[in-house]
């Protein structure tokens, strides 16, 4: 069916692909998400010391 050398590079390119796979995965449910919610609470953390620094003026 596959020589050695096919095999060898039949299995490196499905883990090549396996890898991207899950990187992708890795990176659309744990780190964009991550990334925005962190981004989001220094904008409000921002807001915050803006309106205060803005009430004791």
């Amino acid at each position: 069916m596959f020589e050695f050398d096919q095999f060898l590079g039949f299995g490196a390119f499905f883990i090549i692909l396996s890898i991207g796979f899950w990187l992708m995965i890795l990176l659309t449910v744990v780190i964009i998400p991550y990334w925005i919610f962190g981004s989001t609470m220094e904008r409000m953390k921002m807001k915050r010391e803006a309106k205060k620094k803005n009430l004791e003026s």
